[in-house]
């Protein structure tokens, strides 16, 4: 009985491990020469594998681009969440606080090699603004409500409705992260869309003594 077993196991492994190579060696050259100028035989050759082994696991180039893209997606936002979290650990701060050095964070991710080439600009050219869209639902959404509704509770921002403040926030990210990545001078677009950023998140900081209703109606 031990024998079939094992097998199973091996073939399994085999199986991933082909896998693994073809996402490794796809990521490698999106990263590189982008997606429109690699092709699948660059892929197979690179991974050591078969053409038959691609079509195996994935059903065509596309198919294998969206799960690097996934993978590079997932790994940064694995990435900022420890760093942040870390980052809460050790220093002195409100939730509000920490959510905004949490997006410059994000901003400075903006210039990883992997995740700017195939998440931000060959992502929504290849798959469509719906996959980076799916990305931000999976990954942001919630964890930017959480920040926003503890920052509500500890009185450091308007207490505005969290679930369009969240999309709107979420937006205003996306669109940032998509300047920096289709800048030609990388560096410096991080700047400035930092610069902004942090300007248009001021403005929702509670001013001590004055409330939302209190604004509107003075206007």
């Amino acid at each position: 009985m031990s024998v079939p077993r094992i097998r199973r196991s091996r073939r399994a492994d085999h199986v991933a491990d082909t896998r693994r190579a073809l996402v490794c060696a796809a990521r490698e050259l999106f990263a590189e020469r982008g997606y429109a100028a690699t092709g699948t035989e660059d892929i197979v050759a690179a991974a050591n594998v078969t053409r038959g082994a691609l079509y195996h696991h994935f059903k065509d180039k596309a198919d294998l681009f969206r799960a690097v893209m996934a993978e590079c997606a997932s790994e940064m936002a694995e990435r900022l969440v420890a760093q942040e979290t870390a980052r809460a650990e050790q220093e002195q701060g409100d939730a509000w606080q920490l959510l905004r050095s949490g997006f410059q964070s994000f901003l400075d991710a903006c210039n990883d090699r992997d995740f700017q080439r195939i998440v931000l600009v060959e992502g929504p050219a290849v798959l469509g603004h719906s996959a980076w869209d799916a990305l931000v639902e999976e990954h942001g959404y919630l964890l930017l409500a959480e920040a926003l509704t503890e920052a509500i509770a500890e009185g450091n921002i308007e207490p505005l409705p969290v679930g369009p403040l969240t999309r709107m926030l979420a937006a205003l990210i996306s669109e940032a992260s998509l300047y920096i990545a289709r800048a030609e001078d990388h560096v410096r677009a991080r700047e400035e869309a930092g610069l902004v950023l942090e300007r248009l998140l001021a403005g929702l900081g509670r001013t001590p003594g004055v409330s939302l209703g209190r604004m509107e109606s003075v206007r």
